[in-house]
């Protein structure tokens, strides 16, 4: 859906007004803007947009006020993770927790509990892939004990991941959502042979994009991504393999913070992965990640999710492929990620900065710059809950940015 603004009813929703009489006084001097607006601006990249026809008064309360650990909780925690591995098709004899901390927590408890056990290739062309790096040689300091070796490449591209050693555990993000640079379908650098682990940050990925699971034996994710989800809680997926390490292996002289614990005494916490979460959840977020995961049931399960994202990524790549003055940050469009689409334009660094502000003064688009350690660029959040038609209407507002840019 799209709304069509007179020019009285633009003033009045413009904020706040005494900016916007300077810049309708500008305007008169520049292109005219277009008239049609998408009906919702939101297009983060994280936190990310709810879902189409999403009202918080509709979520279940019951277990508001209630502990976690109460049947009702339990019940509801349980239901969270049952769900979401029937919807995004994981293994039956693969493992699913809730943990604290977003994709951030859920992948460094996976680093600081398997890592060191043998070597390690760390894949990164983005910032939280270097982060993990960072993470592996300047905290767990692994390069005192095991070989770590970099594989990196510079935003836009991706490295050969060929250059990866099966016999070694092998980290890396399946969707580089600074960079909008994903892995190529199939994963098919990781061998079916492997003897390592593979860690997969695929917070950008997971119901956006087809999971190749038998390659992938410690997943991790945020719900506040693609289903557009509170943050602060994180998603961990387990293999058989990774059990095995979690409970052959323990790191030497590597304390562990109670969040970061999955095993006592050498055996894996199951109830981890029961819904007997490591510390008190956010019940309210629990519940809207309910909802998220009955509307993407309500809509045919992940497939559709996939279609609806890859389809607003086609959105961009038409008007991309119509002007000159934009692409993507992504030089393989076999590599480009659908939902966090990073663009460059024609623009100095500041233009871009005029571009960004000048739409979000307009209420079109809000939260698309660029992330703060990739190049200069935009960043426009293409997932399954954002609707086509919004981008369909975001398109000529990008071009009318761009001239305004370019002429200040």
């Amino acid at each position: 859906m799209m709304r069509v603004l007179p020019a009285a009813r633009a003033l009045a929703f413009a904020k706040p007004a005494q900016r916007n009489v300077a810049f309708t006084a500008l305007r008169m001097m520049s292109s005219a803007a277009p008239s049609v607006k998408p009906t919702n601006p939101e297009f983060s990249s994280g936190p990310c947009k709810k879902r189409p026809g999403y009202d918080v008064s509709t979520l279940d309360s019951r277990t508001l006020g209630r502990s976690h650990r109460s049947k009702i909780g339990k019940e509801r925690l349980g239901l969270a993770i049952d769900e979401t591995k029937r919807l995004l098709k994981i293994p039956d004899d693969y493992l699913v927790g809730i943990v604290p901390a977003s994709d951030t927590g859920a992948y460094e408890m996976a680093m600081w509990n398997v890592l060191g056990a043998r070597n390690v290739d760390i894949c990164h062309w983005e910032s939280f892939g270097k982060g993990w790096f960072a993470d592996a040689v300047s905290h767990l300091n692994l390069r005192d004990s095991v070989e770590v070796n970099e594989h990196t490449a510079e935003y836009g591209e991706l490295p050969d991941l060929s250059k990866t050693n099966p016999d070694h555990d092998i980290c890396f993000t399946f969707n580089g959502t600074t960079s909008g640079v994903r892995v190529q379908r199939g994963a098919d650098f990781i061998s079916d042979d492997r003897t390592g682990l593979t860690l997969c940050d695929a917070t950008s990925a997971c119901f956006a994009m087809d999971m190749p699971w038998e390659k992938l034996d410690i997943t991790t994710y945020s719900w506040q991504k693609v289903l557009g989800g509170e943050g602060a809680h994180g998603i961990l997926v387990l293999s058989p393999r990774a059990v095995e390490r979690l409970e052959s292996y323990t790191p030497e002289n590597r304390p562990l913070p109670k969040i970061f614990r999955l095993t006592k005494k050498g055996k894996l916490e199951a109830g981890i992965f029961k819904g007997a979460t490591i510390n008190t959840p956010s019940m309210l977020a629990v519940e809207d990640y309910i909802d998220a995961l009955q509307w993407t049931d309500s809509l045919g399960g992940v497939d559709a999710l996939i279609k609806m994202s890859e389809d607003n990524l086609g959105v961009l790549e038409k008007f991309v492929d119509e002007n000159d003055w934009i692409d993507f940050l992504a030089k393989d469009p076999a590599t480009r990620s659908s939902t966090s689409v990073c663009l460059t334009l024609d623009l100095t660094a500041d233009q871009i900065k005029k571009f960004v502000s000048l739409l979000e003064s307009e209420d079109v688009a809000y939260d698309i710059g660029g992330y703060r350690d990739a190049p200069p660029s935009i960043r426009i959040w293409c997932g399954s809950t954002v609707e086509k038609a919004d981008l369909e209407a975001l398109c000529p507002w990008l071009t009318w940015a761009y001239e305004e840019a370019k002429s200040s």
